[in-house]
């Protein structure tokens, strides 16, 4: 019949790889339109054809339960049981991003913990956004790494219940998994050690700037001769320059010496001033004690 699994096609997790979709789903998938029309007598090749025509993706919708042709896909595959090269192909096809999708899908389901960690945390990188269809047959907005990420935390993603994923703590224990490194942390790091750079070249030129002359090197001339030491007294002015000092000495006291003539009048002024007001003080003087002298009489 056209719903029998490939006689060439392994158990996965110990039953058959259809069984890995729940009947009353698979049921449903069975009695669809796409499921007839175009997934009938599909080889591995033409599975490729039929994903990148692929628009969204999306589990079962609507009131009557109808399948989406990513979920159809999803069975068809787990029915012929294509090779891994191509579900690896699938997963590194960046042009499609429907077709990656369906490769990282059917790897959760059929690969090991190891493969499935170590083709799908690469995906985490992909940021692109796809259409997906809810249950109330309304679109989505949904990015790869947020789809890469519900596989790899969620049970059940697409309406279909997924196998148990061993923890990748385990796995590093084990050592069947390298520690994960995210892009982030290379980021970081690079602006951790640009800023280290930055720093030492800072510090490196302070200290250029801090160095004083006297502990740089001074290069010797050896052609020439070395100079005498450097007398412990001033040399001895010559005649010229002992007459241009005392000529200085002379103006300067001139011109100490020397007075405005308006300074010499305010003086003089000044001085006429205070003769005349002693004057008047001892006239007043002597005309108070005469009119004492007076009075004393007459008393």
């Amino acid at each position: 019949m056209a719903n029998r699994t490939v006689k060439e096609a392994p158990t996965i997790k110990g039953t058959n790889p259809q069984y890995l979709i729940e009947k009353i789903i698979r049921s449903r998938v069975y009695d669809s339109r796409y499921w007839k029309e175009d997934c009938f007598a599909l080889t591995a090749e033409l599975v490729v054809d039929k994903a990148v025509e692929l628009k969204y993706i999306g589990g079962v919708c609507g009131g009557n339960i109808r399948p989406t042709p990513f979920l159809c896909l999803v069975l068809k595959m787990l029915q012929i049981c294509p090779e891994k090269d191509i579900i690896v192909e699938f997963i590194k096809n960046e042009e499609f991003k429907y077709v990656r999708a369906l490769g990282a899908f059917y790897m959760r389901l059929v690969g090991t913990s190891v493969e499935i960690y170590k083709y799908l945390e690469p995906l985490y990188n992909d940021y692109r956004k796809m259409k997906y269809l809810n249950h109330e047959d309304k679109y989505e907005l949904l990015h790869m790494d947020e789809f890469i990420d519900l596989l790899l935390r969620e049970e059940r993603v697409l309406d279909v219940q997924l196998p148990r994923l061993q923890k990748r703590n385990v796995l590093e224990e084990n050592n069947q998994l390298e520690p994960r490194q995210s892009v982030l942390d290379e980021d970081i790091d690079d602006n951790e050690t640009s800023e280290e750079s930055d720093d030492e070249d800072e510090k490196k030129a302070k200290k250029k700037e801090t160095i004083p002359e006297k502990s740089k090197k001074k290069w010797k001339d050896l052609d020439k001769p070395e100079r005498s030491p450097s007398p412990r007294y001033a040399r001895s002015l010559s005649p010229r320059e002992k007459s241009s000092k005392k000529r200085r000495r002379s103006r300067s006291r001139s011109k100490s010496k020397s007075r405005s003539p308006a300074r010499d009048s305010r003086k003089k002024h000044s001085s006429r001033h205070e003769h005349r007001d002693r004057k008047d003080r001892d006239r007043n003087r002597d005309r108070e004690r005469d009119r004492d002298k007076e009075k004393r009489r007459r008393d």
